[in-house]
C-alpha cells in the first residue's frame, strides 16, 4: 500500500511498535546503523547524512538498547530498541508518498518481529506543501555540511 492522498497532507508518519524481535539485533550497534543507512535508498527517500546511532543503557535495563536516527531530505527515520523488552519503536515520517507495506515488511523482517503495531498518521494537514525544492536543499545542505567539516 502507498500512501496516496499526500496532496491533501504534508506527508505520511509511520509508527511502528515491534515486539518480539531478535534480541540479539536488538542490541546490535553495526546491525541498526546498517539498517538506517540503506533503508533510505530501499525507499527511494534521499539521505543527507549518515545516520547518528548511540547504545545506551537505562537505569532500569539490563542490556544496552540502540537508538538511531537518518535524516533524509523528506524528513527522518528513527528506531529506539529495548533488548530485555524485545521491543523496538520505530518511526519514518516523509513529504512524499512511500510504499508502507514494503518499508513495514522489510522492518519485520530486519527484527524478526513476531508482533507490531502499525499506525500512520497524515501530517499537516493545513500545510502549504510546495516541496519541488527538497531534493536540492539535500544537496546543498550536503555541500556546505562537507566544507565545514
Amino acid at each position: 500500500m502507498v500512501f496516496r492522498d499526500h496532496q491533501a497532507s504534508f506527508g505520511p508518519h509511520l509508527t511502528l511498535d515491534g515486539k518480539n524481535c531478535n534480541i540479539r539485533k536488538l542490541s546490535d550497534f553495526n546491525f541498526v546503523y546498517t539498517l538506517l543507512d540503506n533503508l533510505p535508498s530501499s525507499l527511494g527517500m534521499t539521505k543527507i547524512l549518515p545516520p547518528v546511532v548511540v547504545k545506551f543503557k537505562d537505569k532500569w535495563a539490563k542490556t544496552e538498547g540502540v537508538s538511531g536516527f537518518v535524516m533524509i531530505a523528506e524528513s527522518h527515520i528513527s528506531m529506539h530498541t529495548f533488548p530485555d523488552e524485545r521491543y523496538v519503536f520505530i518511526d519514518v515520517f516523509s513529504c512524499v508518498p512511500f510504499d508502507i507495506e514494503k518499508v513495514t515488511n522489510i522492518l519485520k523482517e530486519s527484527f524478526e518481529m513476531k508482533d507490531a503495531t502499525i499506525n500512520l498518521v497524515e501530517r499537516g494537514k493545513d500545510f502549504s506543501k510546495n516541496i519541488s525544492h527538497m531534493p536540492q536543499m539535500a544537496v546543498s545542505s550536503r555541500k556546505l555540511l562537507k566544507q565545514k567539516f
